[in-house]
């Protein structure tokens, strides 16, 4: 599984919003999310859009209007997320409910059910996983990217 651009910018924007989540929620405008975030501001207007037509956020017009949570963070998942803007959580489309395509190899497939055993493991974490889950966790550090104990250099 690849998350695309677009859903890495509704994470990283959304992610903010959790942040913030509170009783003293204070709209951020979307000139400030884009900033903090690293992107573009005409592309987030349009995600943004989107996450409030699902009613993940909600826009506040005005002086001090900007974009704040719907939501609380614990009604939210990543995979309701990432399916929205990516479609999939699948590696491979054979293995997708939503976007199956049917291949030759099907029949005498072995690696299939590897990939389908990583599709299912991808969706019950995504899906299990609320936003504040992953908000109170610790972000990743390089040393654990890079680690020999399951990288090996095997160009993951």
């Amino acid at each position: 599984m690849k998350v695309s651009r677009k859903t890495d910018y509704a994470l990283r924007a959304i992610f903010t919003l959790v942040e913030h989540y509170g009783e003293e929620q204070r709209p951020i405008p979307i000139r400030e999310l884009a900033r903090r975030n690293e992107v573009p501001k005409r592309f987030l207007e349009h995600i943004m859009l989107e996450m409030k037509e699902k009613g993940w956020v909600k826009s506040v017009a005005g002086r001090d209007g900007g974009y704040v949570l719907a939501k609380k963070p614990q009604e939210i998942t990543m995979g309701q997320i990432v399916r929205h803007f990516d479609g999939v959580l699948s590696p491979i489309a054979c293995v997708s409910v939503s976007h199956y395509q049917r291949c030759t190899q099907e029949p005498v497939c072995r690696f299939r059910r590897v990939l389908l055993e990583v599709r299912n493991f991808t969706a019950r974490l995504m899906d299990r996983l609320s936003l504040a889950a992953v908000a109170a966790g610790k972000p990743v550090t390089r040393e654990e990217v890079f680690s020999d104990e399951l990288v090996g250099g095997a160009g993951i």
